[in-house]
């Protein structure tokens, strides 16, 4: 804290220097003025919280500088220490907000009772100001995503538009008898690469800073309010109030976005409509002229709602292509990846138009495909597989200045399908690894009492799982498998006449003899004794 001392009086300032305890009340920086003009130079200067004063003084008096100090720095302490018990002075410093009128000479006790008051009383004062500084922050924070939530639920609660009128005029100064209008859709899914990456990490900043560029422009001409969509992930909504040119304002605001941030956005409007009945209607043609666009107009980043449906192109299916990607994924050859992506891309730039309904088809057929294939490759295993350059979403391939690109779309396909194909030859060779450890395993315990179910949970694998890619890789099944290798070891026993029948039974495997006879006749067309007489040495 700092404190200053005005009195013309030398002796006087000095006596308040060494009756105050400064350090005590945390006060480290002390000034001197010897008249009321001085000290308002140095409390301007310096903004002291505690002001002790003479009233008469050359110059300018306290009287004069307690007036200066109501007007110009209120949250000032001030403490007036006169040699006149005048009724009027009292009162003056009373009326202009000085703490206490103390009579020189000066009481060591009074003066420090006065001071610790004033020292109080300011640090009540400044921690009431920065409540009241951050509660103002904490508002101007909340408002903008108060008003976005507000003005987002008029699409959807048409109803309410009425009850916030004159909310609208008081905050946003927009004509309350205003009953007609259009609504503008900013896309952000068109926003260039490069803002992308630099606002990746706070997209809310971003859809602030556009949101106030808009704002920037509607205010001035009061044609409307720009605001966050909250229903959607990438959409700013403007209502567009008024007589002017819809598309002239949009491109005001569109080449303000690029002045700024260098890129553009794709923007919808529709026709005009009653304010509120027709919301939703011109909502959804707003975002209609946003979805029949022809991706192929670079240019074009303004698109107006006509009502009538696009010219239908010439129909491509994606799953017409699919035969020649699926084998190429399966082939593991990169090469024959891109020469198979190509195949489907050539026909795309056959199009003259190409708009996101037909992406978003194209998309949905490949995902099914792609669904389908990692069940037939992968089986019951997998939902493990993990391609981290696909995605469940449609993403607009978009390149550095924010239009749709055939080229980087390929690329992203193509690099899908490429790791795809490396996966499925990983997962292939972890399969074959694991099959012929089973295989090992059953060779190494024929002899014991093994089951399907028991190999299961040993290699944490479904039984399913093992049963298919055992068939497939031994061509034979699992149990006829073990039956074969038991049956071969028993045949080597066999040949010692030592050994029972039901020895050479219990040593492959088999608990019951007579079920073991059976086996081996029907595997081998003899019986175990049969077989022992036939091949004694």
């Amino acid at each position: 804290m700092k404190a200053i001392i005005v009195d013309d009086e030398k002796h006087v300032r000095e006596a308040i220097r060494l009756l105050v305890p400064w350090e005590e009340l945390e006060i480290n920086e002390i000034l001197e003025a010897p008249d009321g003009q001085s000290a308002i130079s140095l409390i301007e200067e310096h903004k002291p919280q505690i002001i002790f004063t003479d009233m008469v003084m050359p110059v300018m008096g306290g009287a004069q500088l307690l007036e200066w100090l109501h007007t110009h720095y209120p949250s000032g302490k001030t403490i007036v220490i006169s040699g006149f018990d005048d009724f009027q002075l009292v009162r003056h410093t009373v009326q202009y907000g000085g703490l206490d009128y103390i009579l020189k000479p000066i009481d060591a006790e009074q003066l420090r009772s006065a001071v610790f008051k004033a020292a109080a009383s300011w640090r009540q004062d400044e921690s009431e100001r920065q409540r009241g500084q951050q509660l103002n922050i904490e508002m101007n924070q909340i408002r903008p995503a108060y008003w976005d939530k507000m003005l987002s639920n008029l699409i959807t609660e048409p109803s309410g538009f009425d009850a916030v009128t004159h909310s609208f005029a008081s905050e946003f100064g927009l004509d309350r008898s205003v009953r007609e209008c259009r609504v503008a859709i900013l896309s952000l899914d068109t926003i260039s690469s490069m803002l992308k990456q630099k606002f990746e990490s706070n997209m809310d900043l971003l859809f602030f800073s556009i949101t106030n560029i808009c704002n920037e422009f509607l205010h001035a001409s009061k044609q409307g309010i720009a605001y966050r969509y909250w229903n959607s992930d990438d959409a700013i909504l403007v209502l567009l109030y008024g007589q002017g040119s819809a598309e002239q304002i949009m491109a005001n605001i569109q080449q303000g976005i690029w002045s700024v941030l260098r890129s553009k956005v794709e923007i919808g409007i529709s026709s005009v409509h009653a304010v509120p009945s027709g919301l939703i209607l011109a909502y959804t043609e707003a975002k209609n002229a946003l979805y029949m666009r022809n991706l192929l107009l670079k240019d074009k980043k303004i698109h107006m709602y006509t009502g009538q449906a696009s010219s239908l192109p010439p129909l491509i299916c994606f799953s017409d292509y699919a035969e020649p990607i699926h084998l190429s994924v399966r082939s593991g050859s990169a090469e024959q990846i891109r020469k198979a992506v190509q195949l489907w891309i050539d026909a795309v730039k056959q199009l003259d138009v190409i708009d996101l309904g037909m992406l978003e088809l194209w998309w949905q057929e490949y995902t099914v495909l792609r669904n389908r294939w990692l069940n037939e490759w992968f089986g019951d295993q997998y939902p493990d597989i993990k391609i981290e350059s696909d995605s469940s979403r449609f993403q607009l391939p978009i390149d550095k200045d924010g239009s749709f690109s055939v080229i980087l779309w390929q690329e992203q396909l193509t690099a899908g399908l490429i790791e795809l194909s490396k996966q499925l030859l990983a997962h292939q060779h972890q399969d074959n690894n694991v099959i012929f450890e089973i295989a090992k395993y059953i060779q190494n315990h024929y002899h014991q009492d093994i089951t399907l179910q028991e190999i299961a949970n040993h290699f944490y694998l479904s039984r399913e799982y093992i049963s298919r890619k055992f068939k497939q890789q031994f061509k034979v099944n699992l149990s006829d498998y073990l039956s074969g290798i038991r049956l071969e070891k028993a045949k080597l026993l066999l040949l010692n006449p030592n050994l029972r029948i039901a020895q050479v039974a219990e040593m492959v495997g088999y608990d019951d003899e007579k079920y073991f006879s059976k086996v081996f006749k029907k595997m081998n067309g003899f019986s175990p004794n049969e077989y022992r007489k036939v091949n004694q040495p």
